[in-house]
C-alpha cells in the first residue's frame, strides 16, 4: 500500500494527462487549419493561408468579391460562398444539368466550370432572372402558370437552359426545344409537362418583346 504514494504511481496520471492534451491539441489544430480556408480577407489582401485567392466575379450584374481555391468549381462558389442556392447540385459530374447557369448568356454546367475561369465574364443564376421589382422572367412565370414540375429540384436548371436556348432560338418548335434542353434530366420524369411549360415560356418571351418596345415608344 505505501508504494501507491511512490514516484511510479505518480507517473501514470501525468502520462495520461499528457496523451489527452496531445490528442486535444491535434483536434484543435485540425479545426484551425480547416477554418483557415473560410477566413474572410480584408480588401487588398491577395491570399489566405487556406490556399485561396480573393477574386471578383460578375454575378447577376453585380461585382462579387469572393475567395476561391484553384480547383474550386463555380457551383460550389455560388451556393456555399455567395449564398445563391437556386443553383442545385445533383450529380456533381456534368450529367443532370441541375446546376446550369448562364455564362455570357450560354448555358453551362457550373459543377464542371472552375470559378477562376469566369473572371471577367457575365454569370447569371436563377436569382438574376427576375426584374428588380420582383416581376418574374417570362420563363419563370410560365413554370408557375403551367405547373410544369413535381419536386422542382431540377427546375432552376431547366429554366436556365431554356432561357439560354431561347436567346438564339426565339421561335423553336417543340422538337427543337426538346433537343435544346436535352442536357437536363428530371428524376420525376414528367418531361411532357416540363416541355409544355418551356414552350409557354418561349411564347411569353415573344410577347414580352413587343410590350417592351411599345413601352419605349
Amino acid at each position: 500500500m505505501p508504494e501507491a504514494d511512490g514516484p511510479k504511481a505518480n507517473q501514470n496520471p501525468s502520462k495520461s494527462i499528457t496523451r489527452r492534451r496531445f490528442i486535444l491539441g491535434v483536434i484543435a489544430g485540425g479545426a484551425v487549419v480547416g477554418a483557415a480556408s473560410y477566413r474572410i480577407l480584408a480588401p487588398g489582401r491577395g491570399r489566405s493561408f487556406g490556399g485561396e485567392r480573393l477574386i471578383t466575379l460578375n454575378v447577376n450584374g453585380q461585382p462579387r468579391r469572393v475567395e476561391v481555391m484553384k480547383q474550386e468549381m463555380l457551383a460550389w462558389t455560388l451556393r456555399y460562398k455567395l449564398g445563391l442556392t437556386g443553383t442545385k447540385l445533383g450529380c456533381d459530374r456534368a450529367e443532370c444539368g441541375a446546376c446550369t447557369v448562364l455564362i455570357d448568356d450560354v448555358p453551362r454546367y457550373s459543377c464542371s466550370v472552375l470559378t477562376n475561369t469566369v473572371r471577367g465574364r457575365k454569370v447569371t443564376t436563377i436569382e438574376g432572372l427576375a426584374a428588380d421589382d420582383g416581376t418574374l422572367h417570362p420563363v419563370q412565370q410560365a413554370v408557375v402558370d403551367a405547373q410544369g414540375f413535381q419536386c422542382a429540384f431540377c427546375m432552376s436548371g431547366f429554366i436556365m437552359a431554356t432561357v439560354g436556348f431561347l436567346k438564339t432560338h426565339p421561335v423553336p418548335t417543340r422538337t427543337e426545344l426538346a433537343h435544346g434542353i436535352s442536357g437536363n434530366l428530371c428524376r420525376c420524369q414528367d418531361y411532357n409537362k416540363i416541355l409544355d411549360a418551356m414552350m409557354l415560356g418561349a411564347e411569353n418571351m415573344r410577347n414580352a418583346v413587343p410590350a417592351a418596345e411599345k413601352a419605349r415608344s
